[in-house]
C-alpha cells in the first residue's frame, strides 16, 4: 500500500490538494452558491428567505420596479464604480513616483523606505480611518493649520467642509490602498536592469523617451497587479464610506450590509452582492486581457 502510494504521482497530488480544496469549497464555493440561490428568492414579512425563483431583485437593482422607474440603486452601483476608478487612478499617479524613487535609491536606504511605507499597515484599519475624521472635520487638524496660516497673513479663511462627504471618502480610500500599489510597482521597477537605460542612451533616447518606452512597459506588470489589489477591495468596501461619509455616501458595500443587517432583506442584499461580483469580474477580465495579468501580484 505504501509502495503503491509512493509510485502513484496522481494520488500524491490529490492528497496534497485535498486540504486546500476543502477550505476553498467550504469557505468560497459553498457560500457563493448559497448567495446565488438566495438572490433569486424572496423574503417574508419576518425577514426570512423564501427560496423560489424570481428576477425581481435584479430588476429592482437595475431600476425597474412595480411602481415605475427608480434609478436609486443603479446610481449607487455607478457611484461605487466611479469612486473605485477615481481611487485607482489617483493611487497609481501617487504610487508610481514614490515607487520609482525607492527603486532608484541606494540599496542601504531601500529597506528603510519600504519599512516606512508598511508602518501604517501595522495600525488597525478602523483606527486609521477615524484619524482622518480628526483631520478633516470642521474643527480638525487641517482646518486649524490652514486657519493659522491665514491668520499670519491676515487673510479671510472659511473652514473647508470636507467631513462628511464623498471627497473625504475618496481621501480615505487613497490613503488606505496606497501601499498596495507602491509595493508591486516597486517590485517591477527594481527588476529592470540598468544596462537597458544605457542602451536607450546609446540610441540617443532622452530621459522622457526612455521612461515612456522602457520604464513604463517593463513596470506594467506591477501596475496591473496594484490595480487589481486596489480596485477590487475599493469597489466593495463599506467601512470607509460609513465613517468618512457619515452614512450619507452609500456604496454597493453599504447597500449589501444594510440589506442583510438593517432591512432584513437577504435576497436583495444577495442580488446586490452578485451584481457587484459580476461587475468586478468583467472589469478585471477586460483589464487583464488588455494589459496582461500582473506578475507582481504576489508581492502585494
Amino acid at each position: 500500500m505504501i509502495q503503491r502510494f509512493r509510485e502513484n504521482r496522481r494520488l500524491q497530488g490529490l492528497l496534497l490538494i485535498l486540504p486546500a480544496m476543502f477550505v476553498m469549497v467550504t469557505l468560497l464555493v459553498a457560500p457563493l452558491t448559497l448567495t446565488v440561490i438566495t438572490s433569486f428568492g424572496q423574503r417574508d414579512a419576518d425577514g426570512n428567505v423564501i427560496y423560489t425563483f424570481t428576477l425581481e431583485n435584479y430588476w429592482r437593482l437595475m431600476g425597474f420596479t412595480e411602481s415605475g422607474w427608480d434609478d436609486l440603486y443603479l446610481r449607487i452601483l455607478l457611484r461605487s464604480l466611479w469612486l473605485a476608478v477615481q481611487t485607482t487612478t489617483i493611487v497609481i499617479l501617487m504610487a508610481y513616483p514614490l515607487a520609482y524613487f525607492i527603486a532608484r535609491s541606494p540599496e542601504r536606504r531601500r529597506n528603510l523606505l519600504l519599512f516606512l511605507v508598511l508602518v501604517p499597515l501595522w495600525t488597525n484599519f478602523v483606527i486609521r480611518i477615524y484619524a482622518w475624521v480628526m483631520i478633516l472635520r470642521g474643527q480638525g487638524v487641517l482646518n486649524s493649520m490652514l486657519g493659522g496660516v491665514a491668520g499670519l497673513f491676515n487673510a479671510p479663511f472659511q473652514p473647508l467642509d470636507l467631513y462628511p462627504s464623498q471627497t473625504a471618502v475618496l481621501i480615505g480610500m487613497v490613503y488606505e490602498f496606497l501601499p498596495f500599489m507602491i509595493l508591486p510597482i516597486y517590485t517591477s521597477l527594481e527588476k529592470i536592469e540598468p544596462n537597458l537605460y544605457e542602451a536607450a542612451a546609446d540610441l540617443y533616447a532622452n530621459a522622457f523617451r526612455t521612461f515612456w518606452r522602457v520604464t513604463v512597459p517593463l513596470s506594467m506588470p506591477g501596475i496591473v497587479a496594484g490595480t487589481i489589489l486596489t480596485f477590487i477591495p475599493v469597489i466593495g468596501t463599506f467601512v470607509v464610506s460609513d465613517i468618512l461619509g457619515g452614512r450619507q455616501v452609500i456604496l454597493v458595500g453599504n447597500l449589501v450590509q444594510r440589506q442583510f443587517l438593517d432591512a432584513r432583506n437577504p435576497p436583495f442584499g444577495a442580488a446586490a452582492s452578485i451584481i457587484l461580483l459580476v461587475m468586478t469580474l468583467v472589469l478585471t477580465l477586460y483589464y487583464t486581457r488588455r494589459f496582461g495579468l500582473g506578475e507582481e501580484i504576489a508581492a502585494g
